[in-house]
């Protein structure tokens, strides 16, 4: 006798540095899973968790209550969302946690809405770590029964809060995103002027958590760059397209960002070298600004 399913049928499409341990808290959670990915030998060890693999989006969408999308960009989001045509059943809901422009997340929605096919984007922040221990900040856009639908599958990989109608995700990531590469900025600028000014600069750092400097970025990344350990959990080519994105927002929006467009070109200025170092390779960037200055003398670990 086949055993009920419990539980929506959910389908994820991208299995990369943030998909791979997502997709393994839903199989956790005891949700019923088909995955694909470009490479699909990077869903082989979602296979052995439980996990179903098809060889095209359309496959893995058949018959999926929901369906999760976690991509590189919002152009391949919609390329994907269209190779699935019809298989995209009417009356399900796709979840869009890849991180886009608030623009692309609106013509998503529309175009699917079309279809009768309703949509949340739920960008998150937390990097690998936080997918890891399913603790991912997820902000959502989207209408409140929608999101309700969304709320036990997003509970599974993080904490979800509704912030606006669909876009609105997308933006509240874009102003994590803001205020994530503004402070690792300021963090390398402060820890590189300790050592200059002839100070132990992790001292420094030490001296300063508990009072109102302290922050995650202080205490991670701050960490990361007296290491000098640049292997990834957010990357300074995603790091990168999110300010660029912000940027475009505010222009939508019809404000001036001047902090965000300085902040903004230091990772253009190391994006084309060094594209999958982690983001705390600011540090990097305010080097190449300083010639001579280094902070410590430990070698870079950066990715191959």
């Amino acid at each position: 006798m086949t055993q009920p399913r419990l539980g929506p049928a959910l389908a994820f499409l991208g299995i990369g540095l943030m998909g791979k341990p997502m997709t393994i808290r839903l199989l956790h959670a005891g949700y019923q899973l088909t995955v694909w990915n470009r490479t699909l030998s990077k869903a082989d060890p979602l296979a052995a968790l439980g996990a179903q693999v098809a060889a095209t989006p359309g496959a893995a969408v058949r018959g999926a209550d929901i369906v999760i999308t976690m991509l590189e960009t919002g152009t391949i989001v919609r390329e994907i969302v269209e190779r699935c045509g019809p298989e995209l059943c009417r009356g399900s809901l796709l979840i869009d946690m890849s991180s886009t422009r608030q623009s692309e997340a609106q013509a998503l929605h529309d175009h699917l809405a079309i279809h009768g096919v309703a949509f949340v984007d739920a960008p998150v922040s937390g990097g690998v770590a936080g997918a890891e221990a399913g603790s991912l900040a997820i902000m959502a856009g989207g209408s409140a029964n929608n999101f309700t639908r969304a709320e036990a599958v997003l509970h599974a990989m993080g904490r979800p809060t509704l912030v606006g109608p669909a876009g609105c995700g997308q933006l509240a990531k874009l102003c994590n995103q803001l205020i994530v590469g503004g402070t690792l900025n300021i963090v390398a600028e402060a820890l590189l002027l300790a050592q200059a000014g002839g100070a132990d600069p992790a001292a420094v750092r030490d001296a300063i958590r508990g009072g109102f400097a302290e922050s995650r970025i202080l205490e991670v990344h701050g960490r990361r760059m007296l290491e000098r350990n640049f292997i990834p959990g957010g990357q300074v080519k995603s790091q990168a397209k999110d300010l660029e994105n912000v940027l475009l927002a505010a222009t939508a929006a019809g404000v001036h960002l001047p902090f965000t467009e300085l902040v903004t070109e230091r990772y253009r200025s190391i994006v084309r070298d060094l594209p999958h170092a982690d983001h705390a390779a600011a540090l990097l960037a305010l080097e190449q600004l300083n010639p001579g200055q280094r902070l410590g003398n430990l070698p870079d670990r950066l990715p191959d």
